[in-house]
């Protein structure tokens, strides 16, 4: 068994290790890596358990516990996943993106500085480089990350900003702390809130017969599990480059970097919406679909924000939905591939069968518990 496990990552520390992403990547280090220990930090630790890892409550906007534990524990890599579920408008939602992303941030990085942590990985967001207005085709990471007014989601403004802390981190005189960013795009599996679970909805409620747009965009959308996978090499990478006195050369470093992870397979965004709908058991294909046209999409999905602001509710429906899903948008990961030595170890099929397989299995239970 031993000698299948993917290296050595010592003690491993997933901030947000209970929520959707970091419970894959607390599984995936405790089954398929070589670690002394697997640590988990959330807001709250009653969901996604793992017997084999220890668990810690705190908020990581409250600097002085974070670093106090983050002292006790004493990980060699912290792999920082939480984030607030990345919908919602509003001063509000605006306040807990900023307070979390940017500030619970900060106090991790200023954490693991004052904690001799030796790497931390970032979860960023593949949307830093989208204005969700341009369509983005094959976007590499020398594309700019969009900022201030021309970011229209302030989500993705709160993730550049958190991403461009971690990576100024890197190799700062005061510590030995080396940092990297993932930028995943359009993650879903076993555990999802929003990909899944919004296409499940809507096949719920009669709508998979709905179409918006022409289906020529073309969009990526990540496996959960190859998400985790590729945290876990950019760990194991930095933690060799720790290990070393010599700097990796440009081309080959991984510390102060940023990469783009997909499942490496684009696809017409409603082929992926009828796939999770046929695993979902319609199997109904293109038969009586609805088409409405990206530019009476867009306008419906304005209308529906207006209504829904007037009787003061959240849109079911918004103008940067109709956007999303009608706009091309994937990446080149020939970096991530070559520098991580990354490769997705599930295909989108295999991706979309595990993970809506979760979602019915989640239902029996939910039945049974009636």
């Amino acid at each position: 068994m031993a000698s299948a496990l993917r290296g050595d990552l010592g003690s491993v520390l997933v901030i947000g290790g209970n929520g959707f992403l970091g419970h894959h990547i607390v599984n995936q280090a405790l089954s398929s890596w070589n670690c002394t220990s697997v640590t988990s930090i959330d807001l709250r630790c009653s969901r996604n358990v793992n017997e084999k890892a220890a668990y810690h409550e705190c908020d990581i906007t409250d600097a002085a516990k974070l670093t106090e534990l983050l002292q006790t524990i004493r990980p060699d890599v912290v792999i920082h996943t939480a984030s607030p579920i990345a919908s919602g408008e509003g001063k509000t939602a605006h306040e807990l993106f900023r307070k979390v992303n940017v500030g619970g941030t900060k106090a991790v990085i200023e954490a693991c500085q004052k904690s001799g942590v030796k790497a931390l990985v970032y979860t960023s967001s593949a949307s830093v480089i989208s204005d969700n207005e341009t369509d983005l085709l094959n976007a590499d990471e020398d594309y700019p990350v969009i900022r201030g007014v021309q970011q229209k989601e302030y989500y993705s403004e709160t993730k550049a900003a958190a991403e461009e802390l971690v990576i100024k981190a890197n190799r700062q005189e005061s510590s030995k702390l080396l940092t990297t960013s993932i930028r995943p795009a359009g993650i879903f599996g076993e555990g999802d809130v929003q990909t899944l679970a919004g296409f499940l909805r809507a096949y719920k409620n009669g709508k998979s017969n709905v179409q918006l747009g022409d289906n020529t965009n073309i969009f990526d959308f990540t496996y959960v599990g190859n998400v985790a996978h590729a945290h876990l090499l950019a760990a194991r990478l930095l933690l060799a480059t720790a290990a070393s006195s010599i700097i990796p050369l440009s081309y080959e470093r991984v510390d102060g970097e940023v990469f783009f992870i997909t499942n490496d397979s684009p696809v017409y965004f409603w082929d992926f919406a009828r796939a999770v709908w046929k695993a979902a058991g319609n199997d109904k294909g293109t038969e009586g679909v609805w088409q409405i046209s990206q530019g009476w999409s867009i306008v419906l999905g304005s209308l529906s924000e207006v209504f829904f602001g007037i009787i003061n509710k959240p849109p079911t429906f918004t103008k940067l939905r109709a956007v999303v899903s009608t706009m091309t948008r994937y990446y080149n990961i020939s970096k991530a591939k070559r520098v991580l030595r990354y490769e997705p170890l599930w295909t989108l099929q295999e991706g979309v069968d595990r993970g809506v397989g979760w979602f019915l299995e989640q239902e029996k239970k939910d039945v049974k518990a009636q």
